[in-house]
C-alpha cells in the first residue's frame, strides 16, 4: 500500500490511520503487513463503504481536510467498490529493505537468486526478462518507469508489476522517480557477470 509523500509523516506519528481505495476486489487482507513507501503498516480491518456515508472524522484520519477533498483525490473508476482500510503503523524496519542493504552474497545465495530469476523467466509469457530489467535499472537509475517500459517494449503497468518481483528479492529499490539497484542487486549483477 503506497502512500503519497505528504501523508508519510502522519503515518509515522499515528495521526493517519485510514486509507481509502477504489478496487475491483480487495488488495489487502486484515491482519497482513504492508509496505507504505516509508515503513510498514498492519491492516486491522478492510471494509467496503458507501462514499456518501463517509464522515469528516474518517476523512481527517486519512489525511484530508474533509470528505470532499478525500473524494476528489480518489483514483480509479467511481463505479468500483470503495474500500476503507484501518491500519496501524509498525515501528520496525521493512524486511525487504534489510535484505536489499546487504552488499555481499555468498555463491550459494547468488545461485539461489539465479534460480529464482530463472523460474520467473520461464513462467513469463514474454520470455526471459529479468536480466534485461536489471540491466536497464543499473544503466538508468532514477529514470521514469514509463521510459524504461517503452525501452524494453513493455506496457508500463505490467513492467511495474515485474519490477516489484525483483524488489521482493531485494534486488531493486523504488525511488520517487524510477528505480535503482540495491546493494544486493549490484552484488548479484557482479556475481552473474563473473559467472558467465
Amino acid at each position: 500500500m503506497l502512500f503519497e509523500p505528504r501523508l508519510r509523516q502522519g503515518l509515522a506519528d499515528g495521526s493517519i490511520t485510514l486509507a481509502f481505495r477504489r478496487w475491483r476486489r480487495a488488495q489487502v487482507v486484515a491482519g497482513h503487513r504492508y509496505r507504505t513507501g516509508s515503513g510498514m503498516v498492519e491492516a486491522e480491518t478492510v471494509d467496503v463503504v458507501a462514499p456518501d456515508a463517509l464522515t469528516a472524522d474518517q476523512a481527517r484520519a486519512a489525511g484530508y481536510a474533509d470528505v470532499a477533498a478525500l473524494l476528489a483525490e480518489l483514483r480509479g473508476d467511481p463505479a468500483l467498490p470503495l474500500y476503507m482500510i484501518r491500519f496501524r503503523w509498525l515501528d520496525e524496519p521493512d524486511p525487504r529493505d534489510e535484505l536489499a542493504a546487504r552488499d555481499e552474497l555468498s555463491d550459494a545465495e547468488a545461485e539461489t537468486i539465479c534460480k529464482r530469476l530463472g523460474r520467473m523467466d520461464a513462467a513469463s509469457r514474454h520470455g526471459p526478462w529479468t536480466a534485461a530489467f536489471l540491466a536497464q535499472i543499473a544503466e538508468r537509475p532514477a529514470v521514469s518507469s514509463e521510459f524504461l517500459a517503452q525501452t524494453l517494449g513493455w506496457d508500463r503497468p505490467e513492467f511495474k508489476v515485474h519490477v516489484r518481483r525483483l524488489k521482493a528479492l531485494g534486488l531493486t529499490i523504488s525511488l520517487d522517480v524510477g528505480y535503482r539497484l540495491s546493494p544486493r542487486g549490484r552484488a548479484y549483477l557482479a556475481w552473474s557477470r563473473r559467472s558467465r
